[in-house]
This record gives structure tokens, sequence and C-alpha cells, in this order.
């Protein structure tokens, strides 16, 4: 299952099962490159829009052990 998010918040929202782990790609502004990171949908995760409009996705990074940002776009590929 693949899931590319382009300012479609609410039908993203619907497909995330907790507990899932999947692969999230996109552009880190601190690292200045796309990155991907083993994530989670776990309590806490979310979508959101900030004030100025910017779509933004709050996952649980396994590897890093909390909670990160992708904002704008971002790519996401589930287990099957």
């Amino acid at each position: 299952m693949g899931l590319s998010l382009n300012n479609n918040l609410t039908e993203s929202r619907n497909k995330m099962i907790t507990d899932k782990t999947f692969k999230i790609t996109y552009y880190a502004s601190k690292h200045k490159k796309h990155i991907t990171r083993l994530g989670k949908w776990i309590e806490g995760c979310r979508y959101w829009t900030d004030k100025t409009g910017k779509a933004i996705c709050t996952y649980w990074d396994i590897e890093g052990d909390g909670f990160r940002n992708a904002t704008v776009s971002w790519t996401m590929k589930g287990d099957k």
C-alpha cells in the first residue's frame, strides 16, 4: 500500500491504521535532502494544517524514538 499526500488530508486520515508500521519519505529542511524513516501510527500522530496553511504529518519515528513532522509533501508506504 502506498500513499502520496499533496494536501489531501481528509482522505489520508481515513487510510491510517493504528500500530501499523510504514516508511515515510519527505524533504527534511534540517538535513537539506529527502530522507526515508521507519514510522508507526500511534496515539498523538495526526495530519494537520498550520496557521499559514502548510500541510503537516506528525508521526512516530521508530528508529529516532520520538515524534517527527513531515511537511508540505510526503510519501508513505505501509505493510500490505
